[in-house]
């Protein structure tokens, strides 16, 4: 399979791609090809495929929420071209068996490559250690352990995890949610949730363990990454970590960019979200963390639902939104567009950086010659308006439904296979 990318915008300049045999064979002006599908990418970027180290495909067990299909198709329409599984499985990803049943899915589906996350708990029960080098050592090599959806609190089986991963260069991705300080907490502690009456959600919650944690990681000399960080309190916990030479990575969401508790006065329960929308502060403090590389990650934290499970009162609604078709948009919108940061550094938070966390090879890589052509095609000038009946999610529980946003996927390749293509760029 050959295919001519023409006249792409690449970095700072305009050239040329030729795709050929799943790799890069040439960049350039003026290139052709014989027997190479055509594109006029005129007016397009190019960017290495996206790589999302925080997704929920849900299958086994919770496909009404998902499945593996479905949620990579979704992903390969948002410019992904790897997504990280998290384990929150029924079961539960914590043994050999069940994460190669999730690669196995992907491959099967074969819109990203899938790696699957592991559990750091049985269960994600926290009470005793899952079988992480069992994991590490099967045909998934798993590197990434999390029981996201769940802290580890126990400070104990902690410091066993991240000595544990040690030994096959692994990391614990840690839900910082000091569980006795959030007992039936429903939103961001604040004046917003004072004003509803609905319980509320302390930062400190959050920046307590991930305090915990980075001294932690930093006595046992291992890695740490922090999922989904949310507050002003985080950011400075993990520069100052940072600063010390701590070996922690931070990410933080789309909707944690841009969305604010105050949209949770509707007590619409799209905006129910494990962590909470926080406060227009703390929105500009994890802009500004994640511009100076404090957070060293955009990751969709794509949570997907059953209708039902969303379209009910507030306090019984599930925590999370879907993300994967809408993430690139958002980080554009917030980050670039407003000129906290450019293109070159959304290419590092959304595809290199992750890759290089999850040990992933093959992706995050610069479209050079030689490198596997895994890369997507962006029409950066185009305006879209979010439409969650119109994604391949199976999830409808967009915050952004109904916005505006720019940025629009045209095309994805996976291994130089096109499975996200406009047409309407072929040319006869």
């Amino acid at each position: 399979m050959k295919t001519l990318i023409q006249n792409v915008t690449l970095g700072s300049g305009q050239t040329d791609l030729l795709l050929a045999d799943g790799v890069v064979a040439a960049v350039g002006p003026g290139l052709s090809a014989e027997a190479a599908t055509v594109l006029d990418a005129s007016g397009l970027r190019a960017l290495p495929g996206l790589v999302d180290l925080h997704t929920h495909l849900r299958e086994p067990g919770r496909e009404d929420a998902e499945t593996v299909e479905s949620g990579t198709r979704s992903a390969a329409r948002g410019g992904y071209t790897s997504v990280f599984a998290m384990a929150n499985t029924l079961p539960v990803a914590d043994t050999a068996g069940v994460v190669e049943q999730v690669q196995r899915l992907g491959e099967e589906a074969g819109w990203v490559d899938v790696r699957p996350v592991g559990a750091v708990t049985v269960g994600l029960a926290g009470q005793q250690l899952a079988e992480l080098g069992a994991m590490a050592d099967s045909r998934a090599a798993v590197r990434v352990f999390s029981d996201d959806g769940h802290c580890v609190s126990d400070a104990v089986l902690m410091r066993r995890a991240l000595e544990y991963v040690k030994a096959f260069d692994g990391v614990i991705a840690q839900h910082a949610q000091e569980p006795r300080l959030t007992e039936g907490a429903q939103m961001n502690e604040g004046v917003v949730s004072a004003v509803l009456g609905l319980r509320g959600w302390p930062s400190v919650a959050e920046e307590a363990v991930i305090a915990r944690d980075v001294l932690l990681a930093d006595h046992v000399g291992s890695r740490l990454h922090v999922c989904h960080l949310s507050t002003r309190g985080s950011v400075e916990i993990v520069r100052w970590a940072k600063q010390r030479g701590v070996q922690v990575t931070a990410e933080v969401t789309p909707h944690h960019l841009l969305l604010t508790d105050e949209l949770v006065r509707g007590y619409d329960p799209v905006y129910k979200v494990n962590p909470p929308l926080r406060t227009q502060a703390d929105v500009e403090a994890v802009r500004e963390g994640l511009a100076d590389g404090t957070i060293d990650v955009v990751a969709t934290d794509h949570a997907p639902h059953p209708v039902e499970a969303k379209d009910c009162e507030w306090s019984a609604a599930a925590m999370g939104m879907t993300g994967l078709e809408t993430a690139l948009s958002v980080v554009q919108h917030a980050m670039v567009d407003t000129g906290l940061m450019g293109w070159d550094t959304l290419v590092d938070r959304m595809s290199s950086a992750p890759a290089r966390i999850g040990r992933l090879a093959g992706h995050g890589l610069p479209l050079e010659v030689g490198n596997p052509a895994n890369l997507v095609l962006v029409d950066t000038a185009a305006r879209w308006t979010v439409d969650p009946a119109a994604m391949a999610t199976a999830g409808r529980n967009s915050p952004f439904r109904g916005t505006e946003l720019p940025g629009k996927v045209v095309a994805t390749f996976l291994h130089g296979r096109p499975t996200v293509l406009d047409s309407e760029l072929v040319t006869p």
